[in-house]
C-alpha cells in the first residue's frame, strides 16, 4: 500500500511536469534581456523545480547574446560564451569592441529562422538567423548560424568564432574601415574667380637618412624657414615609424615663393612634393569675409559625430567656409573590407559612396574686394559694399587682415600670439561689429524727424553758434560742431556742412519714444538676417535714452549709439528704394529676386527729400562730401566723425572716420559703399576715408 503511494505520487508529479511543458509550448514566449527565473512549488512533492532549466533554449541565449550586443555590453556578452570555443576575455573583448564600434554599427535587428538540436543526446544546436545593422557604409545583411553546446548544470553557451561577426571573417582576419574623401566644394565670386579653392599646395618634408650630419644645424634653419620650432620638428622626426628612408612630413605651404623653395631645396634631406590642399587666392584682402577651415577639435567631433563627420575631418571656422559648411562639406564615401595579416584586402563586405561637396557662388566681386582691401590695408578699417537695389552684397572687408592659408597650413604660436598681441587687432572682424557710427546716422535722425512731423526740411532753425547747449541744466557739458555756413540753418545745409547742434536739437525736438520707436522700425535691437552673422545695432542701456543729453547726442550720430556697417547700408539702400531697406544676400541663386527687410521704413517722399539733399553733400563743392564726386555718375553720400571719449575732456580719444556713399536710384550700375577708418585726427578725418570711398567707386565704374 504504501510502495502504491508513492508510486502515485511520481506519477501525479511527471503529470504535473508535462502539463507545463505544454502550456509552455502554447504561449510564444520571446526572451530578450534579462532572464527571469520562475520557481514553482510543487506542493504535492515539496520539492522545489526550477523552471530556468526547462525554458532556455538555444535560441533564447542567442536572442540574449544580440540584445546585449545592441546595447554594446561586451563583457556580458562573454559571460554566454563556452570555455571550447578558446578565446580568452580580453581578445574577445577587443575584437567585439574593435570592429563593432569601428563600423560604427548601430539599429541591430536579428530574426531567427531555425533552432536545430543535433542527436548527441541533444547536447549540440545549430540556430540559423539573419542580421541587418547600419554601419558607416550603409545597410549590412547576411544570414548567418551560431552553434551552442549545452554546458554541465544544463545551461547553453555559444560555440564563439569570428564568422559569428561576419560570415566572411576567418581566424586571422582583419576587419578594414577605409574612408574615401569627400571633395570640398569650392567659394566662387559671382564672376567665378575663387575665392576657396581646393588648389595645389606643397608638402614640405625630409627624408632622415639624407641629412647632414649636422642635423641640429639643418632643423634650425628648417625651422627658421617653416615658422616651426625646432622641438616639433624634432617631435616629428622621433615618431616610432619613422625610418631613414621615409618622407617625414613637416608642415604645407603655399605655392609661388620660389625663393624661399630654393633655400629649402638648399637643406640636405629635404623633400618638397605636391599636394592638395585647400586655398584662398585673395590671401588676406579676403581673410575676414572666407574665413579658414582646420581639422575638426575634439569638441566638435562629439557634437557633429552623428553629421558624418570623423576624426580626420575639416570644418570651416568662421566666415564663409563656415556660414556654407553644410553645403560644402560633402559625404565622405565608406569601404568595409576584410584583409589577411599583410593587409592585403580579401572581401569587400560594404561600401558607401562619396558625395562631393557642392559649389557656392556668393555675390561678391573678387576685383572691388581686392580694391577695398588694398585702399584700406594701412590702417585699422573696415569697407562694405552692396548692390542698394538688388542687396548684392559686393565687397566685406576688414583691415588689418590676416591670410587664412596661415591657418589651414598650420599657425604657429608665435605666430598666433603676434596676431593675438597686435594693438591693431588684425583677428577682430570690424564689418561684422557694431560701431559708433557719427554723422552717418544724421539722415535717419531727420527722416524718423520728417515722418513724425517733428521736423520740417524747410524751416531754419537760426544759427547759434559752434557750442551750444539746451539750457543751464546741462552744466558744463557742450555740443559743438565745426563750420559756420551761415544763418540759413534748414536741413540740406545741415547735412553738407555736417551740424551737430542742428541733429541735436532736432533729436530734442523728436523726443526718446519717437526716436526709439523710428529706430526699431529700421532694424535697431534686431538680428540682421545675414548669412555670416552681424552684430545687433543698438541705442542705449537697457533699451533706454536715459537723458536729455543722451537723446541729443544720439540725433547726431554719438551717445551710446552703436551700428553695424552691414545694417547701414541696408537703412541707406531706403533713401533709393522709395524708403524700403533692402535684405542683404550673399548667395546667389539662379532666378533671385531683390527682397526687402523692412518695408515703408521711411514714406517715399522723405525718401525723395533725403536722396535729394545726400546729394548735394557731394555736389556742392563746399560739402564735406565733395571729395567722393564721379564725373557721370549720380552719387548720394554722408561722412561722419565718431568719437569714443568719455567725456568732454578726453584729449586722448579715438577719432572714426566715416563715409558711406551711394548711387542714386536713377543709377543704371547701382553701387553703394560704406568706408570706417580708425584713429584719423591725424589723418584728415573724414575727408582721408572720402579719397579712399572714392577711389574703389572710380575702379567700379571705369570698367
Amino acid at each position: 500500500m504504501s510502495e502504491k503511494r508513492t508510486q502515485n505520487k511520481g506519477t501525479k508529479k511527471q503529470q504535473e511536469i508535462q502539463n507545463y511543458k505544454r502550456k509552455e509550448k502554447s504561449f510564444n514566449w520571446v526572451w530578450l534581456g534579462i532572464s527571469v527565473l520562475l520557481v514553482i512549488g510543487v506542493i504535492a512533492t515539496g520539492v522545489m523545480l526550477n523552471v530556468a532549466d526547462i525554458r532556455q533554449t538555444p535560441k533564447m541565449v542567442m536572442k540574449e547574446y544580440f540584445e546585449l550586443l545592441s546595447k554594446g555590453k561586451y563583457e556580458e556578452m562573454y559571460a554566454f560564451v563556452s570555455d571550447t570555443s578558446g578565446i580568452e576575455k580580453k581578445a574577445f573583448l577587443e575584437k567585439n569592441k574593435n570592429i563593432y564600434e569601428g563600423i560604427q554599427m548601430s539599429g541591430l535587428q536579428v530574426k531567427f529562422d531555425k533552432e536545430k538540436k543535433k542527436k548527441d543526446k541533444e547536447k549540440t544546436a545549430v540556430v540559423s538567423y539573419q542580421t541587418k545593422m547600419e554601419t558607416v557604409a550603409g545597410e549590412k545583411a547576411f544570414y548567418n548560424e551560431a552553434s551552442l553546446v549545452k554546458e554541465k548544470g544544463g545551461d547553453w553557451k555559444l560555440v564563439w568564432e569570428p564568422s559569428l561577426i561576419f560570415p566572411e571573417l576567418r581566424e586571422d582576419d582583419r576587419i578594414v574601415v577605409s574612408t574615401v574623401s569627400a571633395r570640398r566644394g569650392n567659394i566662387l565670386d559671382r564672376n567665378g574667380n575663387g575665392l576657396a579653392v581646393n588648389g595645389t599646395i606643397l608638402q614640405v618634408g625630409v627624408v632622415p637618412g639624407k641629412m647632414d650630419e649636422d642635423k641640429t644645424g639643418a632643423i634650425e634653419k628648417i625651422a627658421a624657414e617653416m615658422d616651426m620650432t625646432e622641438e616639433e620638428i624634432e617631435t616629428k622626426l622621433s615618431a616610432a615609424w619613422v625610418t631613414d628612408d621615409v618622407f617625414v612630413p613637416l608642415k604645407s605651404m603655399a605655392k609661388g615663393n620660389e625663393e624661399k623653395e630654393q633655400r629649402l631645396l638648399g637643406i640636405k634631406g629635404v623633400m618638397i612634393s605636391e599636394t592638395e590642399g585647400r586655398v584662398y587666392p585673395l590671401g588676406a584682402a579676403g581673410g575676414h569675409l572666407t574665413g579658414y577651415v582646420q581639422p575638426i577639435s575634439a569638441e566638435e567631433l562629439e557634437e557633429k559625430q552623428s553629421e558624418g563627420y570623423h576624426e580626420n575631418s575639416v570644418i570651416g571656422k568662421s566666415g564663409l567656409e563656415l556660414a556654407y559648411e553644410k553645403t560644402l562639406k560633402g559625404s565622405d564615401g565608406y569601404e568595409i573590407y576584410t584583409a589577411d595579416q599583410n593587409g592585403k584586402t580579401k572581401i569587400l563586405l560594404a561600401a558607401k559612396e562619396k558625395e562631393d561637396g557642392q559649389d557656392v557662388t556668393v555675390t561678391i566681386d573678387a576685383a572691388i574686394q581686392q580694391k577695398a582691401y588694398e585702399q584700406f590695408q594701412g590702417d585699422p578699417a573696415m569697407a562694405v559694399s552692396i548692390n542698394p537695389k538688388t542687396g548684392e552684397v559686393m565687397a566685406l572687408v576688414s583691415t588689418p587682415a590676416y591670410d587664412p592659408n596661415e591657418f589651414v597650413y598650420g599657425i604657429s604660436d608665435r605666430r598666433w600670439t603676434e596676431l593675438n598681441e597686435d594693438p591693431n587687432r588684425p583677428l577682430l572682424n570690424r564689418f561684422y561689429a557694431a560701431l559708433v557710427p557719427g554723422s552717418t546716422f544724421k539722415p535717419i535722425t531727420a527722416a524718423i524727424g520728417m515722418d513724425a512731423g517733428k521736423l520740417d526740411p524747410n524751416e531754419n532753425k537760426g544759427y547759434v553758434g559752434l557750442s551750444w547747449q539746451k539750457d543751464a541744466s546741462w552744466g558744463e557739458y557742450m555740443v559743438t560742431t565745426l563750420t559756420d555756413y551761415g544763418s540759413e540753418v534748414n536741413l540740406q545745409n545741415a547735412l553738407v556742412y555736417s551740424d551737430n547742434i542742428y541733429f541735436a536739437r532736432a533729436a530734442l525736438d523728436i523726443g526718446a519714444d519717437t526716436m526709439i520707436e523710428g529706430m526699431r522700425r529700421a532694424g535697431f535691437e534686431e538680428e540682421l538676417p545675414f548669412d555670416i552673422g552681424a552684430q545687433v545695432s543698438t541705442f542705449g542701456t537697457d533699451s533706454k535714452i536715459s537723458s536729455e543729453i543722451q537723446l541729443a547726442d544720439t540725433g547726431y550720430g554719438q551717445g551710446e549709439l552703436l551700428v553695424n556697417p552691414i545694417h547701414l547700408a541696408s537703412i541707406y539702400s531706403a533713401f533709393v528704394n522709395e524708403g524700403n531697406m533692402i535684405l542683404p544676400v550673399l548667395q546667389m541663386e539662379e532666378g533671385q529676386q531683390a527682397e526687402y527687410w523692412k518695408k515703408d521704413v521711411f514714406t517715399e517722399e522723405t525718401a525723395k527729400q533725403i536722396q535729394s539733399d545726400l546729394v548735394q553733400v557731394i555736389e556742392n563743392p563746399t560739402g564735406t562730401g565733395a571729395g567722393g564726386r564721379i564725373e557721370g555718375v549720380s552719387l548720394l553720400g554722408k561722412t561722419g566723425t565718431a568719437e569714443t571719449k568719455g567725456s568732454q575732456e578726453d584729449a586722448g580719444a579715438l577719432e572714426y572716420g566715416w563715409f558711406a556713399c551711394e548711387t542714386t536710384d536713377g543709377e543704371e550700375r547701382p553701387l553703394s559703399v560704406i568706408g570706417m577708418v580708425e584713429d584719423v585726427q591725424k589723418k584728415g578725418g573724414s575727408n582721408y576715408v572720402v579719397s579712399k570711398v572714392n577711389a574703389i567707386m572710380e575702379s567700379y565704374y571705369a570698367n
